[in-house]
């Protein structure tokens, strides 16, 4: 049997065939929105204004090329088989900056020109735009990449929203050595949570262990290359909690699964940087 669609592709068909069919649409910028009419499909109920679609308990707008903000897209990239494999992921909002230098991040610049990204977020775009590793190894880039010195501090960035401070959710092996921590974000007229990864670390910082707080400016750890011989940088990932998942409950790649975590573009929770702007 194959597998069934997620909940979010789900939405997207329902919505555009609705929009085929002249029913009203569900939407938009994080509050539901009153319409004269209501509409059911199934187990799908909204109330949201016509060129947008519902995400979860919000309505948020349809965009031109059928991606919608802040909402779970579905994707594909060839894999070392072969096989276009499908994944879910959470494109760049159309409110945030392309510009990555208009981001705020947890280490300094590393390169020319003030510049902090060498690599970044591409599993939005087509699979033959996506990055490939050597002999496909690796396929498509779901984070930033930031050159830096061996051992340079890397400090906690809260996220745009956050509410109080991250808190470790694990400590080891993934990619490299990693830091992963959890934020509470207000979003969608919502709280939602985010994790971020750190990766590549030459060690974490001295006593950081599951469950310690780590407010803004706190120390998480050094940046190194475990796992990136001789690449020296930090790995850096946002990834969107699903409703209802117990994060601190799980460990290791398991905080990764796609039940879990939807991976997503940084730049939707990145701070932006003093005087940056869309």
């Amino acid at each position: 049997m194959p597998p069934l669609p997620s909940r979010a592709l789900v939405l997207a068909v329902l919505g555009l065939a609705a929009v085929g069919l002249g029913l009203p649409l569900p939407a938009a910028e994080g509050r539901v929105a009153p319409r004269p009419a209501r509409w059911t499909t199934g187990w799908l109920t909204g109330e949201c204004p016509e060129g947008t679609l519902p995400d979860g308990d919000v309505c948020v707008r349809l965009l031109p090329d059928e991606t919608r903000e802040g909402v779970v897209v579905a994707n594909q990239h060839r894999v070392r088989t072969g096989v276009l494999a499908s994944y879910e992921q959470i494109p760049r909002r159309p409110d945030r900056p392309a510009d990555y230098d208009a981001y705020r991040y947890p280490v300094a610049p590393g390169l020319p020109g003030g510049r902090s990204v060498q690599s970044g977020y591409d599993l939005d775009q087509p699979d033959a735009r996506q990055r490939r590793g050597p002999r496909l190894r690796a396929t498509g880039h779901g984070g930033v990449d930031l050159p830096q010195r061996m051992g340079e501090p890397v400090r906690m960035v809260p996220l745009e929203g956050q509410r109080g401070d991250a808190d470790v959710v694990y400590v080891g092996p993934l990619f490299g050595t990693t830091v992963v921590t959890r934020h509470t974000v207000a979003e969608g007229g919502a709280l939602r949570e985010y994790l971020l990864l750190f990766g590549h670390l030459q060690r974490p910082a001295p006593g950081l262990t599951r469950g310690a707080p780590v407010p803004a400016g706190g120390l998480v750890g050094f940046v190194g290359d475990t796992g990136s011989p001789e690449l020296v940088h930090l790995h850096l990932e946002a990834r969107r909690v699903r409703d209802g998942v117990a994060v601190a409950q799980l460990e290791g790649s398991r905080l990764l699964a796609p039940d879990v975590s939807i991976v997503c573009d940084p730049r939707n929770v990145l701070p932006l940087r003093e005087g940056a702007g869309p």
